[in-house]
């Protein structure tokens, strides 16, 4: 059997050139093609879960979007539109109440029809501080769940909270009334079989190779989905991904290696395209409790001594925005006095140092994702211990797999640890997770300052995007002041397609969105 070449370039050199056949192992030679009903998709990564209000990783999100859905949905575009709602809801003058009418001709996979009940019961069970949901800190502004009559619900909150609606794609899914008591979290976490209203039906789990969902007969969206069958691999290793693509194996492939990026996509069978997006950041979580961390001089001179711009253009081949605020710069609320302030500087990095409890250097470990996560953080890291390097700071590179590196994160077991950051692409989210108090990254910076707390709040009540401009603006202005958190850019999503499929369209929020697919 013939080995991958370890070498990345060699390998696509060498496909492009027509001798993919000597490089490929013999069980892709002798595979069949795809069946013309059948759509394969690829991710990088293995899933943990497909339960939508415990999922972790960002990539795997097109699992639970496939049979789960919500009120609203967050669509390809980063336009907000009703899903299982008829429209988007009515809200009160004060902000506080939120009353939807629901869809009538929507049906659970189990044959169950939906309604009002249903909706009441799955936001109970996700707020119930005993079921221990891992989103549940998102939506705890949520005070009362009420049935008005059997197609409309209302929602009542603590204050208000606009950004809760663009969440629920992604961290919330409407399940039938008392099936997590019936099933268990087990059950919704491998195998949902009936549990959600989505075009996809679970199939079949097979750890480290595939996760397969069939076409729901009874979808409420008539004539969707196209395929019969979809069957999403976990393919971690760049070569390999592509190969399977090239080859015509599979259909669709995430995280595509950017160095290959715009040669891959003009290859004979393959298309392929690329969006920024607003809400994927490339982060560098700084343990503020942890030394040398815990030095704000320290970490604004480790700021100044990145060249983002480097990064974005030479690193990650343009598929990087390069920013140094949790604020993309295609990003309405981007405050670029204040990005500049903690932005490339030799010169003011070393000053900060000479300030710092540190002056003459220090060293940290680094921890990094084994596997590509949306891009290759490896790349970004091994350019930053020779950038650090000239302020004489020593990065140690530590690799962990995604499931063990994003709960040492959320612990706060690391000193410092690099990898992207998905939101659904508005202003609240990065912020709200790793800088302030009570949700599921707070450990990952350590950092609480009740004056950003308190613009938070004035932000989530604002709905004239002036004044949100305004309140972000303040807010990252007291980031570039503290530097609680590194920021290295926004990443473009990207993605590689079989010219066999029709109809899709890269997600502006990254996950890979299949319901409209044609194969």
């Amino acid at each position: 059997m013939a080995s991958l070449p370890t070498n990345r370039r060699q390998f696509l050199a060498a496909g492009a050139g027509g001798a993919f056949a000597s490089l490929l192992p013999a069980s892709l030679l002798h595979a069949q093609p795809t069946n013309g009903k059948t759509l394969t998709i690829v991710l990088p990564s293995n899933p943990i879960t497909i339960d939508p209000i415990n999922q972790l990783n960002h990539d795997a999100m097109v699992l639970g979007q496939t049979v789960f859905e919500n009120l609203v949905e967050y669509d390809a575009d980063g336009v907000l539109k009703p899903q299982l709602a008829k429209a988007l809801p009515v809200i009160s003058a004060d902000k506080k109440t939120y009353t939807f009418e629901l869809r009538d001709d929507v049906t659970f996979q189990n044959g169950k029809k939906m309604t009002a009940e249903d909706v009441k019961y799955s936001f109970d069970y996700l707020l119930d501080a005993n079921n221990k949901a891992l989103r549940r800190p998102l939506f705890t502004r949520i005070t009362k769940v009420t049935v008005l009559d059997p197609l409309k619900v209302q929602f009542e909150l603590s204050e208000p909270y606009g950004p809760w609606l663009y969440f629920l794609t992604k961290y919330m899914g409407i399940f039938p009334a008392g099936s997590r008591k019936e099933h268990g979290d087990d059950y919704f976490k491998t195998k949902p079989v009936g549990m959600g209203t989505g075009f996809g039906m679970f199939e079949e789990w097979k750890p480290n190779d595939y996760i397969s969902f069939k076409k729901n007969p009874n979808y409420w969206r008539k004539g969707l989905p196209a395929w019969d069958r979809l069957v999403v691999k976990m393919i971690p290793e760049d070569a390999t991904r592509v190969a399977y693509l090239l080859t015509g194996q599979v259909d669709i492939i995430s995280a595509p290696p950017p160095r290959e990026f715009n040669r891959l996509k003009t290859m004979p069978g393959v298309t392929g395209a690329s969006r920024p997006t607003l809400g994927g950041a490339l982060l560098m979580f700084t343990n503020n409790l942890k030394a040398p961390l815990d030095d704000v001089n320290f970490r604004k001179a480790l700021s100044c001594a990145i060249d983002r711009k480097t990064i974005g253009d030479k690193v990650y081949y343009g598929l990087l925005d390069p920013s140094a605020v949790p604020a993309p710069p295609r990003g309405y609320w981007y405050d670029a006095a204040a990005d500049k302030e903690l932005g490339f500087d030799l010169d003011r990095a070393k000053e900060y140092l000479a300030k710092s409890k540190y002056p003459t250097g220090a060293e940290i470990d680094i921890s990094i994702q084994a596997e590509p996560y949306l891009l290759d953080t490896k790349d970004a890291a091994i350019f930053l211990q020779a950038q650090l390097a000239k302020i004489g700071v020593k990065i140690n590179l530590k690799v962990y797999e995604f499931s063990v590196l994003i709960q040492q994160i959320a612990r706060g077991e690391h000193q410092m640890a690099m990898q992207v950051f998905m939101s659904p692409g508005e202003a609240s989210y990065l912020i709200q997770n790793t800088l302030t108090p009570g949700q599921f990254l707070s450990k990952s910076t350590g950092y609480d300052n009740p004056e950003l707390n308190a613009l938070m709040v004035t932000a989530f009540a604002e709905t004239e995007q002036a004044k949100i401009k305004e309140v972000y603006g303040k807010i990252q202005a007291i980031i570039a002041r503290d530097a609680p958190l590194g920021v290295l850019g926004y990443v473009h999503a990207s993605n590689l397609w079989r010219d066999s499929v029709k109809d899709f369209k890269v997600n502006q929020a990254l996950t890979i969105s299949v319901g409209e697919v044609k194969v």
